[in-house]
């Protein structure tokens, strides 16, 4: 009986629905966290009679045959692209993108990683580096006599000193961009990796190529909306549960089939 496999199927795919929508709850106080979205499509069809088959001497044709569709499969976990919306924190080293781009660090392999966390740190040497202490590239030292730091829209990092008027600049955050966002890899601690399906980054300055400007003293909120995702979530239970009605109901058929005398 296909029933059974194709509701098994359904409730496969309904399951990974929850994980999906569970995951995004979970990080909805995330910095810079962009919703996931479970796609689905339809299984392979058995064609019993296929449309246009000749059924008759005359030359008429079937309009639409039997064909049987044998379940559903996953075909990908899409993130939703979204700005998230900006919070103020205040702190000297919290920066937000506003609008498209990626903040690059160097892992300890020495391999690029992108993110949008804005919650940067600096070492006791100065440098500056994320909240895992990844350093952020292009490489940052504040020096220790310097009172306080200033990032201007661009990525322009400025030291203010005690004895200078003037303040100095010790460097410009970039930018890195993808032709396909969606086909970066994550890896967790809202890091990503280039991939084939992502295209190779393209660095620029922050407002050059489409790209998003900075804004220090702000951090960018997850962009989940857990109204939709609490929806949602009804949904798939729902879905799940007449998947398991239709397996309930396929054994009972073919019991009553068995116990034919």
């Amino acid at each position: 009986m296909r029933a059974l496999k194709i509701a098994a199927a359904g409730m496969t795919a309904q399951q990974m629905r929850v994980e999906v929508i569970s995951n995004n709850l979970a990080n909805m106080s995330t910095t810079g966290y962009n919703a996931r979205r479970a796609e689905f499509a339809d299984l392979h069809y058995q064609q019993l009679a296929r449309p246009g088959t000749i059924n008759a001497s005359d030359g008429t044709q079937l309009p639409t045959g039997i064909q049987l569709g044998l379940g559903v499969r996953a075909s990908s976990v899409s993130m939703m692209l979204a700005q998230g919306s900006l919070g103020q924190t205040g702190g000297d080293l919290d920066v937000a993108i506003e609008g498209q781009g990626y903040l690059e660090v160097t892992l300890p392999s020495g391999v690029p990683a992108y993110t949008r966390d804005g919650a940067l740190k600096r070492t006791g040497e100065g440098q500056i580096v994320t909240a895992d202490g990844y350093p952020v590239v292009p490489d940052i030292t504040i020096p220790q006599d310097a009172r306080s730091i200033s990032i201007n829209a661009e990525g322009e990092v400025y030291a203010y000193f005690v004895d200078q008027v003037q303040p100095q600049l010790l460097g410009q955050f970039t930018l890195a961009s993808f032709t396909n966002p969606k086909g970066l890899e994550a890896i967790g601690s809202n890091l990503f990796l280039e991939s084939p399906a992502s295209g190779p980054s393209v660095v620029n300055d922050p407002g050059q190529d489409g790209l998003g400007l900075l804004r220090q003293g702000y951090l960018e909120d997850s962009s989940v909306d857990p109204v939709k995702e609490v929806t949602d979530l009804i949904e798939a239970q729902r879905g799940y549960e007449l998947n398991s009605k239709v397996i309930t109901a396929g054994d009972q058929m073919l019991s009553a089939m068995v116990q034919i005398r």
